[in-house]
This record gives structure tokens, C-alpha cells and sequence, in this order.
């Protein structure tokens, strides 16, 4: 599931940008099918000038009923009568998404026979002292077992103790659900830390529920700016 809104309070309309001949949201949507990992790839969209663009492209799409907030809800209702196991989230501004980073993603749920975790995500190394300050850019710290802690704009860890090694992860935001998980979501009320942050995955840690991070060596381009999407033009050149 691909959740795509029109408008955009950092870059309005980002996703109808043009990426060497095709908007950005085709790409992000033909990437995905690319990877061959999924059975039905489906854009989900508050827009018509974008439902208009994957159906007219030969793609799936599906209009939002109710207005939304943020990506997962919008998928949990798209989903609600659906009969699926696992949902993956690929944000509609990353046309560089790869086979490498989703699948990796899925084999968490592969692995968890015992169908404990819920939630997966993607999350990569970053050095660059901007990056780490950019408050576009979301960071993510985990425990011992990769699970996380906490999701924030501001560079966590903070770093007091100059004489400790820095290790800043970027949260990548691709999530793998399963469908209760997604639906839980959709039914629980956004809380203080999610709506200070505007940051949905914290939605999660404030109910107590655990988010298993996967890393990836991975970093592709989000397209949250217009500077980004020069980066991403000529990246794709």
C-alpha cells in the first residue's frame, strides 16, 4: 500500500512532481512492483488528479472515503475488508524504493513463527552532522534487540559525552503490519508525544507496543523538498 495525499505542507503537490518524464508517485508505485515481493500493489489517495495517474498508467488505485491524518490510516481503511496478513507501507515519495530494504523487512515476519511482532520497519546509518539535525529528517534510537525506543525530529541520542562514538539511525518510513496491528492503530487516539512530534510511529510506543527496526545499508531519497527532488533527478540520471 502506497498512502498518497496531495497536499503537502514542506512541498505541495510533491508527488505530481515530474522525475525524468513520469511523476513521482508512477515511480514510487512501479518500484514497488518491481521488487516482485508482493501479490497486489495499490495506491491510496485523497486525490484525483493521482488516483487519474496510476489507473490511467495501467495500476491499482483506491480513493479514500474519509479524510486522514497520516499514511496508516488511511491504509487500515483501505485494507479494513481485506483478507491479508501482512500490509506494507511504502511512503509515495520514495521512487528509489528497492527489493533489497522490503525484503528484508518481510523476513521478519518469516522468522516470527510464533507471530509475536506486529510491526517492522527500515532504519539506515546516517553521519552527516546537517542530516542528523534536519528535523525532516526522523530519527530513531533502538534497545539491544533492535526494537525501538523512540522516534524524534531533535538528534537522539544527544550527544553530551564527547568522547563516545556517535551512532545516529534515520527511520526509513517503510512499515510491514500485520492487519491487526494496522487496524489497532486506526482505532487508537493520537496521544501528546505522536501529535507534538507529528511523527505516526509513535502512536505505537505510547500504547506499549513494540516496533521490531531492521537496518539497512540503503539510503535512497526522500522527496520531502524541492531540493530533494533535484537530488533526485539527478540521481536518476
Amino acid at each position: 500500500m502506497i498512502p498518497a495525499r496531495y497536499a503537502a505542507s514542506r512541498f505541495p503537490a510533491k508527488l505530481m512532481q515530474d522525475l525524468s518524464g513520469k511523476p513521482v508517485i508512477l515511480r514510487t508505485y512501479e518500484a514497488a512492483i518491481n521488487t516482485q515481493l508482493f501479490d497486489e500493489v495499490y495506491v491510496v489517495t485523497d486525490s484525483d488528479v493521482i488516483y487519474d495517474t496510476i489507473t490511467n498508467a495501467g495500476g491499482n488505485a483506491i480513493m479514500s472515503i474519509e479524510e486522514h491524518d497520516c499514511g496508516s490510516d488511511r491504509i487500515a481503511e483501505a485494507v479494513a475488508n481485506m483478507d491479508v496478513d501482512i500490509i506494507v507501507n511504502v511512503q509515495g515519495d520514495e521512487p528509489f524504493t528497492d527489493r533489497e530494504s522490503l525484503a528484508s523487512v518481510l523476513q521478519v515476519f518469516e522468522d516470527d513463527t510464533d507471530a509475536e511482532i506486529d510491526l517492522a520497519s527500515l532504519m539506515v546509518k546516517i553521519n552527516d552532522w546537517d542530516e542528523i539535525k534536519n528535523p525532516n529528517t526522523v530519527k530513531v534510537i533502538v534497545d539491544n534487540r533492535n526494537f525501538a525506543i523512540y522516534f524524534s525530529r531533535s538528534p537522539i541520542p544527544y550527544p553530551r559525552d564527547t568522547s563516545i562514538a556517535d551512532i545516529y539511525f534515520k527511520h526509513k518510513g517503510i512499515y510491514a503490519f500485520r492487519k491487526r496491528a494496522i487496524m489497532d492503530f486506526h482505532r487508537l487516539p493520537m496521544m501528546p508525544l505522536e501529535a507534538k512530534e507529528k511523527i505516526e510511529a509513535i502512536r505505537y510506543l505510547e500504547y506499549g507496543r513494540k516496533i521490531k527496526m531492521v537496518e539497512t545499508k540503503v539510503t535512497g531519497i526522500e522527496i520531502d523538498t524541492p531540493e530533494d527532488l533535484k537530488k533526485a533527478q539527478a540521481a536518476w540520471k
